[in-house]
């Protein structure tokens, strides 16, 4: 597939005062060639994980879309979508077997989504502004394999290559962190009201890096 969106590398480190603004990654059309590469601070082996995000999308009816996506050389490792009914759903290597969760619809309004996951149980749980859904359970004894890119925007069916555009993501991304850990409901909703200053130590949206491809902009937004 050729690429003919200008590439961009971005420092995250944003000199303006911290807790006035946010970046925001803004995917302003559906496309095969506009997403996001995020640097983590160290690699994704992991046996336990709390991903969190801010997002707004349009994108209504049967419309499938990524939200986030690690893909290893052999496999799509873990990644987040929105299925056509609307549903959130969770994949850890597979690009079929999943967990699937009900939630509130994601909409114009920037809604704050984290999912929790821990080898040992399998429990997994999804957090919609600080609210917690029921927990399900799903990949016992699994772990996310180190070596990969973590994507957003898109999902590659191959190594950062064969992306489809009616799988893209139409909205805004922001405030994306990745703990390796599972973190508490208390310390969820902090995050979600932005109290507190909790690091996450493998993706932390304040100093990560990011190379971004195709049409996706960058713009400041007031918190």
């Amino acid at each position: 597939m050729k690429f003919s969106g200008v590439l961009f590398v971005i420092a995250v480190s944003v000199a303006l005062a911290k807790g006035t603004t946010m970046k925001t990654l803004v995917f302003p059309e559906e496309s095969d060639d506009s997403y996001a590469v995020v640097g983590p601070q160290t690699t994704l082996n992991l046996g336990a994980f709390t991903l969190c995000m801010r997002v707004a999308t349009e994108l209504r009816g049967r419309r499938e879309f990524s939200l986030f996506s690690f893909r290893s050389v052999d496999h799509d490792e873990m990644g987040v979508w929105r299925e056509k009914d609307g549903s959130l759903s969770l994949y850890l290597q597979s690009s079929s077997d999943h967990i699937r969760f009900e939630l509130p619809e994601l909409n114009s309004m920037m809604s704050h989504l984290c999912v929790t996951w821990e080898s040992l149980t399998g429990a997994t749980t999804f957090f919609v502004d600080g609210k917690k859904s029921l927990t399900k359970i799903y990949r016992r004894a699994f772990t996310v394999q180190a070596e990969g890119k973590v994507l957003l925007g898109q999902d590659a069916d191959s190594y950062l290559a064969d992306f489809e555009a009616r799988q893209s993501f139409v909205g805004s991304l922001s405030d994306v962190n990745l703990w390796d850990s599972v973190l508490s409901d208390s310390a969820i909703q902090n995050v979600y009201s932005r109290e507190g200053d909790l690091k996450a130590n493998i993706i932390d949206w304040e100093t990560a890096q990011l190379v971004l491809h195709g049409s996706v902009h960058v713009v400041n937004v007031e918190v």
